[in-house]
C-alpha cells in the first residue's frame, strides 16, 4: 500500500503540472516556463510508474524501455533543436500523430487480455479508432504543409463516401464490443478502416484550412490518449488526455471561429472547398500596382506618428523578425508609435507570430490581438505588411465567391497609406489574389523580408 500510494501521490503532482504548465502557456511570457514545468511532471510520471511498478517484469522489459526513452529522446531533442519556425506546424502534425499511434498501439496489445470484458472493449475500440484517424490524418496534414501534396484530392462525392466510412467503422466497433468476439482480426479491420479514413478525412482538405486540421487532430490524439488511461486506471494518463483534448477542442472552435468555418463543416462538409453557392464565380481583381522603395518607403514611415507592422509567413520564411525588432526601436527613438497587429492564424499556427517575435524579446504589450487593434487601423499613418497575405486581403469582406468570404482579417485597407513587402505577387494560402495589393493606397516593396527590412533600418538611421 506504501508503493501504491507513493505512485498515486506522484500522479497527483504530475496532474497538477500539467494543469499549472496548460495555464502558463496561456502568455508568451509565461510559455517558456509552463512547457518545462508540465515536461518535468511528464518525466516524474513516467519515473515513476518504471521504479515503483509492483508487477513481476522480466529485466529485458527494463532495458527494452530504457533504449526506448533514450532513442526517442535523441530524435526528439535533435528534431526540435533544428526545426525552424517556419517548419513549426509541420512538426506539431508529426508529434501528434505519434501520439496517437501510440495510443492505437496500446489498444492493439491490450485487447487479448481484455476480452469478455464489455466496457474495457469498447475503450479499447474507440482509442484505436481515435488514435489511428489521428495518426493518419497527422501524416496526411504534414505532407500538405510541407508540400509534398501540393493540391487537394477529391473523390466523387467524397463528403458521401467519407461519412458512409466513419459509419461503417463505428457500427463495425459496436458490433465487436456487443458480440465479445476474441477475434484479433476483426480489431486489425477497424485499425486499418480508421487509418484510410483519417487519410481520405485530410486528403480534400485545402492548404489554407490545415491549421485548423491540425488542431482538430490534437484534440482527437488527447482524447485517445484519455481511454489509455481510463483503461489501465492510470489518473495521470487520463489527465493528461483530458487536458490535450479539451484544449484542443477549445482551439479547434477559437480557430474556427477565426477562419469563419462551422465546425460541422470541419467534420461532415466540404471543408477547405468554399462555402458559396457552385454558380458563384470570384471576381477579378482589377487595377495596377505601384512599385515602391526602401528609400521611399523609409520616408513615409519616419514622418508618420503611428505604425502598424503585421508580420505573416513571410516573415518568419527569411527570419527577419530580429531586424524588424530592430526596426520598431528605431521608430520609436524618432517619436514613431509602434504596435504589432497579430492575426489568429498567422503563419498558419495559432500563437506562431508570438512566439516568433518573442525570440527578439519583443515587448508583449505591442503584441495586439485582431479584435483589439482593427478600430485603430483607420487612425494609422502607415501599416507595414510583412509576409502576411490571406489574413489582409479585403476579399472577406467585399467578395460573396471568395474562399475566404467571411474569414475575419485584420482592416490593414483602412489605413492612410500601406506598404506590402512581399518576395513577389503569387497568391497566399488560400490560392487567391489579394485585393489589398491594388489598393490606391497601398505601395508594394518587393524582395526578401530580411534584405528589405534590413535596407529600410539603413535608410531610417541616415536620416
Amino acid at each position: 500500500m506504501e508503493y501504491i500510494f507513493s505512485l498515486e501521490f506522484i500522479y497527483l503532482i504530475a496532474s497538477v503540472t500539467f494543469i499549472l504548465g496548460l495555464k502558463m502557456l496561456g502568455h508568451p511570457e509565461t510559455a517558456r516556463r509552463g512547457n518545462l514545468i508540465a515536461a518535468f511532471g511528464m518525466t516524474l510520471a513516467i519515473l515513476g510508474t518504471i521504479i515503483l511498478y509492483q508487477g513481476e517484469v522480466a529485466s529485458i522489459i527494463y532495458y527494452l524501455i530504457g533504449a526506448a526513452i533514450l532513442i526517442g529522446t535523441i530524435i526528439g531533442w535533435g528534431i526540435a533543436r533544428k526545426v525552424g519556425m517556419t517548419k513549426m506546424p509541420e512538426l506539431v502534425s508529426v508529434f501528434n500523430g505519434m501520439g496517437g499511434a501510440s495510443a492505437a498501439l496500446i489498444g492493439l496489445i491490450e485487447f487479448n487480455h481484455y476480452v469478455g470484458e464489455q466496457l474495457s472493449i469498447l475503450t479499447i475500440i474507440a482509442g484505436v479508432i481515435i488514435g489511428s484517424i489521428s495518426f493518419s490524418g497527422s501524416m496526411i496534414a504534414w505532407a500538405k504543409l510541407n508540400g509534398t501534396l501540393n493540391k487537394p484530392i477529391r473523390l466523387p462525392k467524397y463528403n458521401i463516401l467519407n461519412n458512409m466510412m466513419l459509419a461503417a467503422i463505428l457500427l463495425f466497433g459496436v458490433y465487436v464490443v456487443v458480440t465479445g468476439t476474441d477475434s484479433q482480426i476483426y480489431l486489425y479491420l477497424i485499425f486499418f478502416a480508421a487509418l484510410a479514413y483519417g487519410v481520405l478525412f485530410v486528403l480534400p482538405i485545402g492548404g489554407a484550412d490545415m491549421p485548423v486540421v491540425i488542431s482538430l487532430l490534437n484534440s482527437f490524439t488527447g482524447l485517445a490518449a484519455a481511454f489509455g488511461g481510463f483503461l489501465y486506471g492510470n489518473m495521470v494518463m487520463l489527465t493528461g488526455g483530458i487536458l490535450v483534448g479539451s484544449a484542443g477542442t477549445i482551439l479547434t472552435l477559437a480557430m474556427c471561429d477565426a477562419m469563419n468555418r462551422p465546425l460541422a463543416s470541419v467534420i461532415f462538409g466540404a471543408f477547405g472547398e468554399g462555402t458559396v453557392d457552385s454558380d458563384a464565380t470570384s471576381k477579378s481583381v482589377l487595377g495596377t500596382i505601384k512599385k515602391t522603395t526602401p528609400s521611399d518607403a523609409a520616408i513615409m514611415l519616419n514622418y508618420a506618428n503611428k505604425v502598424i507592422i503585421v508580420p505573416g509567413y513571410g516573415l518568419a520564411v527569411a527570419q527577419a523578425q530580429h531586424v524588424i525588432h530592430e526596426l520598431e526601436l528605431l521608430l520609436e527613438k524618432k517619436g514613431v508609435g509602434v504596435k504589432y497587429a497579430i492575426h489568429p492564424v498567422a503563419g498558419r499556427m495559432p500563437g506562431h507570430m508570438n512566439v516568433l517575435l518573442a525570440e527578439t524579446n519583443v515587448d508583449y504589450d505591442k503584441l495586439i490581438e485582431m479584435e483589439d487593434i482593427n478600430s485603430e487601423f483607420q487612425n494609422t499613418d502607415a501599416v507595414l505588411v510583412v509576409g502576411a497575405n490571406d489574413v489582409v486581403n479585403p476579399a472577406a469582406h467585399n467578395d460573396p465567391a471568395s474562399p475566404i468570404y467571411g474569414m475575419p482579417i485584420l482592416d490593414v485597407e483602412n489605413s492612410k497609406s500601406i506598404i506590402i513587402n512581399k518576395r513577389s505577387m503569387n497568391p497566399g494560402y488560400a490560392g487567391i489574389e489579394n485585393e489589398l495589393f491594388y489598393n490606391q493606397k497601398t505601395s508594394m516593396l518587393f524582395g526578401d523580408a530580411k534584405d528589405v527590412l534590413t535596407k529600410l533600418v539603413h535608410e531610417l538611421k541616415n536620416m
